[in-house]
């Protein structure tokens, strides 16, 4: 199944990006105005976010947003045959501060949220650095799908470390110099063990193994913000943060990317994935131990 997943995919690769667009406009179409892909999902989800937009405004930012989410994956699929001189262009990073970073024999810890696009965005960071770059990934469901992803992402140095086995693998990956990159805003799967505090004022909980490892593991933190210039072409920017990740308090860096993720999505609203669930799960009194935002919680 895997060949001739690849083999389609492969030969969808080759076709122009002009006309890879015009397919997705097709796919904006239905995917949007007929099948409603998850469609109260996003739109509670921007209701929550942007409460001060008027209905017409969050509804044009889901419309765009959708359009992102096609581009994506067709840039995603395009992936397969791109060339390096092509995606050099593409997908724009500076690296200057993070090779000082690694001059110095510093171990990074990148942070970035689910934005568009994020396949980009790592490939951005595996062709021009110089450690090896791991990645945490969820397993996919279908075992094709999985290994056409491990294919794509396994670019360069990297180094693809399944969420389930990240702690089990610590000690092999981590033995030397090392960038992890981590797209930290994912719900924590248990609500009792994560760090809980608002999120565009209303509370989520937060995983916690970023801010740990910072702690434990002292790398550099580096946020990386995610820019669409156009059609096909972005920018990266890499912030250092710190260059001692251990100077944090616990749940410090939680907060300090909370804010961060939440200017960046303001400033781009329809380049988020607001398909994805974000606010779930419910705030209970018991998980008071596990607050550690500044303010109350907010709209529980």
């Amino acid at each position: 199944m895997y060949y001739i997943l690849y083999g389609f995919l492969y030969l969808i690769s080759l076709i122009p990006f002009f006309i890879l667009y015009r397919i997705g406009d097709g796919i904006y179409f239905i995917l949007y105005h007929i099948a409603g892909y998850r469609k109260k999902v996003v739109m509670d989800n921007l209701a929550i976010a942007f409460p001060e937009k008027t209905e017409k405004e969050r509804i044009n930012i889901a419309k765009q947003f959708y359009k992102n989410l096609i581009d994506t994956f067709l840039e995603s699929v395009k992936m397969l045959s791109i060339s390096a001189k092509t995606f050099a262009k593409r997908g724009q990073m500076d690296f200057t501060e993070i090779n000082k970073l690694i001059a110095k024999g510093k171990n990074l810890q990148m942070h970035s949220g689910h934005q568009m696009n994020w396949e980009y965005g790592h490939w951005a960071v595996a062709t021009q650095i110089s450690i090896p770059w791991v990645g945490v990934y969820k397993k996919i469901g279908s075992a094709a799908v999985d290994r056409l992803f491990r294919k794509l992402r396994g670019i360069g140095p990297t180094v693809l470390v399944g969420v389930h086995e990240f702690k089990s693998r610590a000690h092999t990956v981590f033995n030397s110099q090392f960038a992890l990159g981590l797209i930290a805003d994912q719900n924590a799967t248990n609500s009792a063990t994560g760090y809980w505090l608002n999120f565009f004022g209303k509370p989520v909980p937060f995983v916690t193994g970023p801010d740990k490892g910072a702690i434990k593991n002292n790398p550099a933190i580096i946020f990386v913000k995610f820019i669409k210039l156009k059609r096909g072409y972005y920018r990266f920017e890499p912030t250092v943060v710190a260059e001692e990740g251990a100077q944090f308090r616990e749940g410090e860096l939680t907060r300090i990317y909370r804010d961060f993720l939440e200017k960046t999505i303001r400033e781009d609203p329809a380049n988020y994935l607001w398909t994805h669930r974000r606010w779930r799960k419910q705030y209970k009194p018991e998980y008071e131990s596990r607050w550690i935002d500044n303010v109350s919680p907010l709209h529980t």
